[in-house]
Formats: C-alpha cells, structure tokens, sequence
C-alpha cells in the first residue's frame, strides 16, 4: 500500500470517527434533555458501550481476510 493510501485511509478514518463521535454526544445530550437531567452515562452504559467499540474494532479488522 503506497503512503498516499495510507494517508487517505487515516483521514477518512478520523473523519469518520469524529462524525461518529460528535452524533453519539448530540444523541446523549438529547436524551438528558427530555429527562431534564445533566448528560450522564451509568457504569453499564459504559461497559456496553466500550464492548460495543471493541465488536466493531474485531468487524473492521476481519474484513478482507479468506
């Protein structure tokens, strides 16, 4: 893979990411919002969350291998 690739790749992954990131924080946020209470996220939220991540990382990484 030349570094022109790699670099398109990286940007587009931390576009991505970022859009993914900032659409996660608006839905949180709209969430206290309706419950009128400050955006918060429980111990479990947060592990299913990261769990969740994780998935999604072992996804990406098996695609293209036979």
């Amino acid at each position: 893979m030349d570094e022109n690739a790699k670099k398109k790749t990286i940007i587009l992954g931390v576009i991505i990411g970022a859009l993914t990131g900032a659409a996660s924080a608006y839905v949180l946020i709209k969430r206290a919002e309706s419950e009128q209470k400050n955006p918060e996220i429980s111990a479990g939220e947060g592990i299913q969350l990261g769990l969740g991540v994780l998935g999604l990382l072992r996804l990406i990484a098996g695609q293209g291998k036979s």
